[in-house]
């Protein structure tokens, strides 16, 4: 079953479930009329029977198709009639009477019972009337027999029918069935065809999506919406992937280069030397830090879980402030903290921090002031770190936090900074459950702002 294609499975339950309907159908319209003409014929026996009680079965008794037999209390046959027949044509063969009829049931006052056997030869059947008059001093068994033969040509008719027209009906749904399923599965064809195209590379193909009334069209629309956030990833990947390269390429030019001054003679000459080794040990570590960031970042996007314990956020901050001041002494840095505590992972909550502020002095002016706070919002606490820097357009501020991307390229190039740290803010913010926003305006100054649930 498994095997069939989904137009095969829905157009065989389609059939089986309209052959079952049919069935049931025809099994209780044949019932039906198999009771109906056997009440008939019965009540033709009855009539018969009060016939055949007259004397010595003269005009009035039985039909002239009815087989009559009187039988003694002992069983022995007193009177059989025969099987009537036309003239010119010979004797059918007589029903084959069982030779001790029970299970007469009490009916007036006599005691009847009807029912049903083949001839002696042949296909023929009859239907049996036996009874014992209550009246009779004798006790002796009436037995009356009518054939069967147009009931069951009628029965027989009803069956043909019933096949050709069952055969007719699931033909009739098989085609109309077969139409309508390729008329609703058309669509997921498309989705198919269009599938098989992106999965030769080509992205930008889309499937048609005619509405959200019925299931393919809302297949159609998460199917679209699924591929604009693969091509959008698969963007933001080659863009990544090109942005890493780039950034790996510098330095290593660098070495490089230093490592071919060394090979030029610089080991000779102790300035030289001194010089190609500071420069190689300087691009390394640019390297590492930035093989490092990158680490973080593709641990994060596979959320890896970090570390989870008690953090006293303001502790992080007030640390985080001491440093930045100790590495530029002449930035006031004015701090406000509230008591908080939340759950994480202390040595990233203060990385989120020192690249809160590196991104301050990066981007501003010397001498600009600075104001961090830690406070609480509701059932989470806020960080914030303001500055009354150049500000920032809207585009800029809203690819903030994009991998690689630099407000200010030259000024973020000489300062060391590859566009990583505020990326690296936003998303160990967010595997904290926390998220982060910016506010800024050109000539109005930047305020980043991160939100981090409490600790319970």
């Amino acid at each position: 079953m498994r095997r069939l294609s989904l137009r095969a499975r829905l157009l065989l339950g389609v059939l089986v479930l309209a052959a079952a309907g049919l069935a049931v159908a025809d099994v209780v319209t044949y019932r039906e009329l198999r009771s109906s003409e056997l009440s008939r014929v019965d009540n033709g026996l009855e009539a018969d029977h009060r016939g055949a009680e007259h004397a010595q079965f003269g005009p009035h008794g039985p039909a002239p198709n009815d087989f009559v037999e009187i039988r003694a209390p002992t069983g022995a046959i007193l009177y059989a009639s025969g099987v009537p027949h036309f003239p010119g044509t010979s004797e059918p063969s007589p029903p084959n009477l069982p030779a001790h009829i029970t299970g007469l049931r009490q009916q007036g006052p006599d005691r009847v019972r009807y029912f049903t056997v083949s001839a002696a030869e042949g296909g023929t059947r009859y239907r049996v009337r036996a009874s014992i008059d209550g009246g009779d001093p004798s006790g002796n068994m009436l037995i009356i027999a009518t054939s069967l033969g147009n009931v069951d040509a009628t029965l027989h008719r009803l069956l043909l029918i019933e096949a050709i027209v069952a055969a007719a009906v699931l033909g009739g749904i098989a085609l109309v069935g077969l139409w309508l399923v390729r008329l609703g599965l058309r669509p997921l064809e498309t989705i198919t065809r269009t599938a098989d195209a992106i999965a030769a590379g080509d992205l930008s193909h889309r499937a048609p999506v005619d509405g959200q009334e019925t299931e393919v069209g809302r297949l159609g629309l998460a199917f679209n919406a699924m591929l604009d956030r693969i091509e959008s990833s698969d963007q933001r990947l080659r863009r990544f992937v090109a942005d890493a390269s780039h950034e790996l390429r510098t330095p290593l030019a660098a070495v490089r280069a230093y490592a071919e001054l060394f090979g030029r003679g610089a080991s000779t000459r102790p300035a030289d030397l001194e010089r190609a080794m500071a420069g190689i040990e300087r691009e390394s570590e640019r390297m590492s830090a930035l093989v490092e960031d990158l680490l973080l970042l593709a641990r994060l996007d596979e959320g890896r879980p970090l570390e989870r314990e008690r953090v006293a956020l303001d502790d992080v901050v007030r640390e985080s402030v001491e440093t930045a001041q100790a590495v530029d002494p002449t930035r006031p840095v004015e701090l406000a903290a509230e008591p908080l505590v939340v759950t994480g992972d202390r040595g990233r909550l203060r990385q989120v921090v020192d690249n809160l502020l590196a991104n301050v002095r990066s981007h501003t002016p010397a001498g600009t002031h600075v104001a961090v706070r830690v406070l609480r919002d509701g059932d989470a606490a806020v960080v914030e770190v303001a500055d009354d820097g150049p500000g920032m357009t809207p585009e800029q501020a809203a690819r903030a936090f994009e991998r690689f991307y630099r407000a200010d390229p030259s000024r973020a190039r000489s300062s060391g900074g590859v566009g990583l740290g505020l990326s690296i803010v936003a998303a160990v913010t967010e595997a904290h459950g926390g998220a982060v926003g910016v506010e800024s305006a050109p000539g109005r100054g930047t305020t980043f702002r991160i939100r981090i649930p409490l600790a319970v």
